[in-house]
């Protein structure tokens, strides 16, 4: 049965980094600025202790629910009207970035496809936020100047804005744009569904080609269906239906504690087991295993040469669950492999392609 909010009332005792003090106790904490206005040492704030009562790796901290000193104020006034977060206590106005019903009407329609490769920018699924950085820094290696954007759907943490991952690529001009799906929200664009993003992206905003994941922080239940690794599922379906170019980036790892996410994680495999259609899926060049695992799938594994070396020192995430590079190569090849497939991709639709030498 579901519980209550947990919340408690606290004193900002430090801005930057943030911390509130609970009960005499100094705690971690985050607050979405964009939604709440701005922290201040001092001020009085509800937080919700849920996370870091329970000590969870990825969500460690409390969050600030809100700010009574100066976030009762309320946001401007304006015309937009299509809430996300809708029915909750965070419920707020957003414009959609989906063409509107008109353009669809006029529009020449997308022909029907199943085969994952069709027309338009590729679109890279991404099974968890860990593969944003690698799978974005390998693309532009295989295709420089290349403008991909990255589609941030449900599955981990729903702020746009708490994403150092994002905030970095966007900064060091690794993605183009940055969408917020419903209910993630507080991109640079909002979407209220991933169709409708990759619509939008793939006809109005000049991406070349398209990451599309959750956000920092994935959900886990240790069940079959019960985690946030299934948004890839409906993320595929989606670059599917528009008859894009899919592919997969598979969760490997060589290092990790769970039986289950060792080698060829079940969550890829699940997702892979229940799809409609065939997709790309890049494995790095190499892994033999992983290639056997995938083979009852029935999609299109190919292998791509990785360079570990040039994305350890491109001062970009190196760590994943605690683990370095180093410990979980594998863990960093799937992206890597993945970013230099899209890039083919793209490539294969106009100049040749730098030589990425990949196999069947």
């Amino acid at each position: 049965m579901s519980g209550r909010l947990k919340l408690r009332r606290g004193t900002v005792v430090s801005a930057g980094p943030l911390e509130v003090e609970l009960g005499g106790e100094r705690r971690r904490a985050w607050a979405d600025e964009a939604l709440l206005g701005e922290m201040r040492e001092g001020d009085e704030v509800v937080v919700n202790v849920a996370a870091l009562d329970l000590d969870l790796g990825s969500g460690g901290f409390d969050i600030v629910h809100v700010n009574l000193t100066r976030g009762l104020e309320g946001g401007g006034e304006g015309d937009v009207h299509v809430m996300k977060l809708n029915y909750t206590p965070l419920q707020h106005p957003v414009e959609p970035v989906e063409r509107p019903v008109a353009r669809f009407e006029t529009d020449a329609r997308r022909p029907k496809g199943t085969t994952g490769r069709g027309e338009g920018p590729p679109a890279l699924v991404l099974p968890l936020h860990g593969h944003l950085a690698p799978a974005a820094w390998a693309a532009a290696q295989g295709r420089p100047g290349l403008r991909v954007g990255y589609v941030q759907t449900a599955g981990g943490a729903l702020p746009g804005s708490l994403s150092r991952d994002v905030r970095q690529l966007r900064g060091s001009g690794l993605l183009a744009g940055h969408i917020t799906v419903a209910p993630a929200y507080g991109g640079e664009l909002e979407a209220l569904s991933v169709v409708g993003a990759l619509d939008a992206a793939a006809r109005d905003l000049g991406w070349e080609a398209i990451l599309v994941g959750p956000g920092p922080g994935i959900i886990g239940s240790d069940t079959a269906y019960g985690h946030g690794g299934m948004a890839a599922l409906d993320s595929a379906h989606a670059a599917l239906s528009l008859n894009l170019p899919t592919l997969i980036s598979p969760r490997l790892s060589s290092s990790d504690t769970r039986d289950r996410h060792r080698g060829l994680s079940h969550h890829t495999r699940t997702v892979l087991d229940l799809l409609l259609a065939p997709v790309d899926l890049p494995i790095p060049k190499g892994a033999s295993e992983v290639a056997a695992a995938l083979e009852p799938f029935g999609h299109r594994a190919q292998q791509v040469p990785v360079d570990l070396a040039g994305y350890s020192a491109a001062g970009l995430p190196t760590a994943t669950m605690g683990r370095p590079l180093e410990d979980d190569p594998l863990f960093f090849s799937a992206p890597l492999a993945a970013g230099r497939l899209l890039a083919e991709r793209v490539a294969g639709r106009g100049d040749p392609p730098q030589t990425l030498n990949i196999e069947p």
